[in-house]
């Protein structure tokens, strides 16, 4: 589960009761109106929980830019009705709703929700394309000349690239799909304990020096990426399989490999993992670093940049590293539904509106501030995402202990190396929330897409994930099964003659009773 980053308990419940006593929820007209018809359009918007500003910062909590003071006073929700208002001259209300797991949306959408515009990661809006379920982006949403199209005129090149290259039966994500949020896979650790070396690589979780001191994830994707990590090291990390031209096909090909025999391989290796890890979690891990119960955890790079906050401010150091092997590169996007949106036009100008005002720079900067995460904008011509960056990160002027950080790959696309996005970092900020938020170039040049399972392989590696979480049949000996019939039939013998014993003892309150009627 996502976690907010400078989050309030009591904002988000001020937020939710909102909410449910005021749902805020848009009005719209058709692309070009100009003028109040007095229509309101509902747009119906659901989100992972806690991945969006809902506003009411502190008095303190002012982002004071170069170019201009950042803030949050109201939730995003509410300033994209009023914004929408002034740029459209059309009301719009919009219904905000939340979900907790990728799972738990496409469930909600089988049991017959509806929903216009939805956030899922890339395995899932890659189901729902598979599945016929998405309405396309309208030509106009890539129009770099309207002013007001934020997120194409924003939007990172390199991360654009990829949502143009990825494609489902032959059509690109980017013709559904529009980033909202994305990050690497990487460890957590205590640096007091654990070592860079040892928390650099997915062996991690089966290192027997770490017994019970370490978390990883409990759904089936996620592991089974770890695990895939772990029994091809090896390979991964030789010099031949990095020195070969086509090394990105094929670290893709690798990590992704659900194949029989790997399925029953990572089968094999997560068994062993859950006899030395100190549990799997989805969330707990986070408070488990923090409090010192485990000393590494595997962690999504948005909870691990919270995680990271979170320990500083009890004075408590803690490390973030990524896997030598590969590290699995996630994205959240934003798309549209056909059974929400059908062919209403007004309303898909406002679902694709509200995308592009989340990515205005300044908003992008409040979202990323709120949650944690990292946004898919580096702002275009806009510098306001860069200064946000080095607001965070860059070193003082004084500081000594400095790196170069070098981050054309994200602001000019990958393969540009100009220099015009580095900046002085202190040296150990490189390991920590720097490296999580904005990952490294050596990071994103070892990372790897996951891609989603046909239903094949769904039932295959879904099968493998009870075997591992539940209990494994087919691994039990013939001594174990000697066992096993040994114990039932003592439990059935047990039972038996506790039943003849009850039935005794009725017969006999039987004849005990006949006699005392004769007597």
């Amino acid at each position: 589960m996502k976690r907010p980053h400078k989050l309030t308990a009591l904002a988000l419940g001020a937020f939710a009761l909102s909410l449910l006593t005021s749902p805020v929820m848009p009005a719209f007209a058709a692309e070009g109106t100009s003028a109040d018809t007095g229509k309101t359009v509902t747009l119906r918007v659901c989100n992972w929980e806690e991945y969006i500003d809902t506003g009411d910062w502190g008095e303190d909590e002012t982002i004071d830019l170069p170019s201009g003071d950042i803030r949050g006073d109201n939730s995003m929700v509410e300033d994209f009705e009023q914004w929408y208002y002034e740029t459209y001259g059309v009301r719009v209300k919009v219904e905000y709703s939340t979900f907790g797991t990728n799972e738990d949306l496409y469930n909600m959408l089988t049991l017959g929700d509806t929903y216009d515009l939805v956030c899922p990661s890339e395995y899932m809006f890659m189901k729902l394309m598979d599945e016929g379920q998405l309405v396309p982006l309208s030509d106009h949403f890539f129009d770099t000349s309207d002013e007001n199209n934020y997120y194409i005129r924003s939007v990172s090149p390199y991360l654009e690239n990829i949502f143009q290259t990825q494609e489902r039966n032959g059509e690109p994500w980017a013709k559904y799909a529009a980033g909202y949020m994305w990050g690497v896979t990487g460890i957590v650790y205590n640096p007091n304990v654990v070592t860079k070396e040892e928390a650099s690589t997915w062996n991690i979780f089966d290192n027997p020096k770490f017994y019970r001191q370490v978390t990883i994830k409990d759904n089936v994707r996620d592991s089974y990426f770890a695990a895939v990590g772990a029994i091809k090291s090896s390979l991964l990390t030789s010099q031949d399989f990095l020195a070969d031209p086509n090394y990105h096909e094929n670290l893709e090909e690798e990590m992704n490999d659900t194949s029989p025999e790997m399925v029953g391989e990572v089968q094999d290796w997560l068994q062993g993992v859950k006899d030395n890890v100190y549990s799997f979690e989805t969330d707990s891990g986070k408070a488990d670093m923090i409090t010192g119960k485990v000393v590494a955890n595997y962690q999504w790079s948005g909870d691990a940049v919270y995680t990271m906050d979170q320990a500083d401010e009890d004075d408590y150091t803690l490390n973030f590293a990524v896997p030598e092997e590969s590290t699995n590169i996630y994205f959240d996007g934003w798309v549209m539904l056909k059974r929400g949106i059908g062919g209403d036009a007004a309303k898909q100008q406002a679902a694709e509106a509200f995308i592009n005002f989340l990515s205005r720079p300044d908003n992008a900067i409040r979202n990323m501030y709120y949650i944690g995460y990292t946004s898919f904008i580096s702002g275009g011509d806009d510098d306001r995402i860069f200064e946000y960056l080095k607001w965070n990160y860059a070193a003082d002027e004084d500081e000594t202990d400095t790196v170069d950080y070098n981050l054309d790959y994200f602001f000019e696309g990958e393969g540009k190396d100009d220099g015009k996005y580095v900046f002085s970092a202190p040296a150990d900020a490189v390991d920590r929330q720097l490296s999580a938020q904005y990952p490294s170039t050596d990071v994103i040049q070892r990372s790897s897409i996951m891609r989603c399972f046909t239903p094949e392989e769904s039932k295959l590696t879904n099968q493998m994930w009870v075997n591992v979480r539940c209990y494994n049949l087919s691994k039990i000996t013939p001594a174990g099964w000697v066992l096993i019939a040994l114990f039932v039939t003592a439990v059935v013998f047990a039972a038996v003659q506790k039943g003849r014993r009850r039935h005794h003892q009725s017969e006999a309150g039987k004849r005990q009773m006949e006699r005392r009627k004769k007597d």
